[in-house]
């Protein structure tokens, strides 16, 4: 049976990330399919469905830490793609890496923009 938060969850995260994020949940499938649903609740369900901020603005910030952490690649190009698909433009994304240069470094800012070329290439942006 199907609770709210996992129903509002399974939402959120189609209208963000949309095919790379059911990709994401589908992998974890064999090996720990009760993380994904965490993650479907509490990341999608209860934090980025919360009223303070807009998508864009999660997103924008998402992007931010997952560059700065450096170890983040696959789950940052998801966010690079959920970004553009809530209404981030291509300078956006460019600008939030270049802005980690400052505070995380030249080579996360490098890995955050290298990212984020693979995902304009992928859509053809």
């Amino acid at each position: 049976m199907e609770n709210d938060r996992y129903t509002r969850g399974w939402d959120k995260l189609r209208e963000i990330d949309g095919e790379q994020g059911e990709r994401v949940i589908a992998s974890l499938a064999g090996i720990a399919p009760d993380f994904g649903r965490l993650l479907i609740e509490f990341g999608f369900g209860d934090i980025y469905s919360r009223p303070g901020l807009d998508l864009r603005s999660r997103e924008i910030a998402t992007m931010a830490a997952l560059c700065a952490l450096g170890t983040a690649a696959p789950q940052l190009r998801v966010h690079i793609h959920g970004a553009l698909n809530v209404g981030c433009t291509r300078e956006e994304v460019i600008e939030v890496m270049m802005q980690m240069a400052l505070y995380a470094g030249f080579p996360a800012a490098l890995n955050g923009l290298f990212a984020a070329r693979e995902v304009f290439a992928e859509r053809h942006i």
